[in-house]
């Protein structure tokens, strides 16, 4: 009982008296109800296990409401859904982790955001909630960046459960807490960036409908902090992942109202990323001339950043980034040549995810120009990159360049890639995703 309620003052609750919290836990033991979604991640914490192991796999009724990927209507309600989501996703509630994303949730959330008035803040909250200041945020902040070099290193998969641990168990009660409106604003955008982290990995791990949850909270969150940079990259995330998943039109109406929504405060390298997203979606259409205008603006408005003025989180985004999106681009619109010669400028040596994605790219952009064996060679490359990866995504990278492949003429070069490739660990997992 003393543990329940150490874990709890932790969480910024306070429990009912003992006699009322055994009548609960008699009532658990005998079978006649179970530890709801307030009461089931204190008892996991409580005993150090997780959900699955205590038996509270199972949806009840508020779970469910968290299927419909609707955009927030509040700040508070941001806040009560956000924590539900993490709770639900570190219950491993099924429905959530499979859930399809929702083509009209994007238009909505745009749209609400774009024309969303002046950001409100939650009400004031009672003396007896836990205290929150600035030194608050810069954990959180510091926490977040952690785990972004992780998932930059090692994949979504990789530390993405304990991200959402620690968004339920120590964020949440911040949000929940006592804070004054400066302070509330730089906490908002700071959970708005590490909701918008989860999202990533989410997508990373083909979580795709989870993702998208995450990322219209993270996006709300980020409106109600009055930070519209912020929003503006979520919504470019989201293009990103509707392009990954066939929506191109979606995708390419995301990227265009990030542009328009930031355009005030917007940076070159924002701007920069943003027509690269829309050139991403352009390419899939089959739109080469629009495609390339995109990308010339990409290129025009990068020449121009002062990296002294751009956020910190967008700063990854250089000329070595716009290449692996012009490579992917030309691989799309079936320029060989010209996606080679972008894809070769792409290889920062820093960032192994894209790396990988990029090597892929170029694998497949060989295979497309009539190089087969080149293409065996460089995919080796990529495998060889990716073997510490946990993703998803460059699972479908491989599994669609093994497509490919396999309409290209069995040679010597190909047949000796299949044998050398069988031993990597993203290969084997391929196998998997063909099969079904």
């Amino acid at each position: 009982m003393s543990e329940l309620r150490r874990v709890a003052a932790r969480r910024g609750h306070q429990l009912p008296a003992d006699a009322s919290v055994k009548r609960r836990i008699a009532s658990w033991e005998n079978g006649h109800s179970s530890p709801d979604d307030f009461y089931g991640p204190l008892l996991c914490e409580a005993f150090g296990i997780d959900a699955a192991e205590l038996g509270l796999n199972h949806a009840d009724a508020r779970d469910s409401t968290l299927l419909d990927a609707g955009y927030p209507a509040s700040p508070e309600a941001a806040i009560d859904t956000v924590d539900r989501l993490w709770r639900a996703d570190l219950n491993s509630y099924e429905p959530l982790l499979t859930a399809e994303p929702s083509e009209p949730a994007w238009s909505e959330a745009s749209l609400r955001w774009l024309v969303a008035p002046e950001p409100s803040f939650p009400v004031a909250r009672g003396a007896d909630r836990l205290r929150v200041g600035l030194a608050d945020v810069s954990t959180v902040k510091a926490t977040g960046d952690m785990f972004a070099q992780l998932d930059d290193r090692f994949g979504g998969d990789h530390a993405r459960h304990a991200v959402i641990q620690f968004l339920s168990r120590d964020v949440a009660p911040l949000l929940n807490g006592q804070y004054t409106e400066p302070v509330g604003r730089a906490l908002f955008s700071t959970v708005a960036e590490a909701t918008l982290l989860a999202g990533w990995m989410s997508y990373d791990a083909c979580h795709h409908g989870l993702a998208q949850r995450y990322f219209l909270q993270a996006l709300r969150l980020a409106q109600d902090a009055n930070d519209r940079r912020l929003a503006g990259s979520i919504l470019s995330a989201m293009s990103h992942q509707a392009t990954f998943l066939g929506r191109y039109t979606p995708a390419a109406t995301l990227a265009r109202a990030a542009r328009m929504g930031i355009s005030p405060v917007a940076t070159p390298t924002l701007r920069a990323q943003f027509h690269a997203m829309e050139a991403r979606a352009l390419a899939r259409t089959g739109d080469t001339r629009a495609c390339e205008l995109a990308l010339a603006e990409a290129t025009k408005a990068l020449e121009s950043r002062n990296s002294d003025d751009e956020p910190e989180w967008i700063t990854y985004f250089d000329e070595t980034e716009l290449a692996a999106e012009a490579a992917h681009c030309f691989r799309d619109v079936n320029s060989a040549r010209q996606a080679v010669a972008h894809a070769e400028n792409a290889m920062s040596g820093n960032h192994v995810r894209s790396d990988f994605f990029v090597t892929m790219v170029l694998a497949d952009a060989h295979l497309r120009a009539g190089e087969p064996e080149e293409a065996c060679r460089v995919a080796l490359d990529a495998l060889d990159l990716g073997e510490q990866l946990k993703s998803a995504r460059c699972v479908s990278y491989l599994a669609e360049f093994r497509q490919h492949l396999s309409r290209a003429a069995d040679s010597t070069a190909v047949h000796d890639f299949h044998e050398q490739a069988a031993e990597h660990r993203l290969w084997i997992a391929t196998d998997k995703l063909l099969a079904k």
